[in-house]
């Protein structure tokens, strides 16, 4: 990941925004050498709702049948 200044940022903010949109490669913007932001490019969806999830979550247990009744 490359590292620049905020102000070397603030002179150059369209280019560098250019640059990361086209690479891809994250820029970390610091001030006196700490590290304040990330830039990177933005994870574009395919706009598909069904199966965005896929591998994210995991079910445990048996879902299909009824709850119990808690409130005893």
């Amino acid at each position: 990941m490359k590292k620049m200044s905020a102000q070397a940022f603030k002179s150059h903010c369209l280019e560098f925004i250019e640059r990361v949109h086209q690479s891809g490669e994250p820029v970390l913007i610091t001030r006196r050498g700490k590290p304040l932001v990330r830039i990177e490019p933005m994870q574009v969806s395919n706009g598909n709702l069904l199966g965005c999830l896929k591998g994210k979550a995991k079910i445990i247990g048996d879902i299909e049948s009824p709850i119990p009744d808690w409130r005893v």
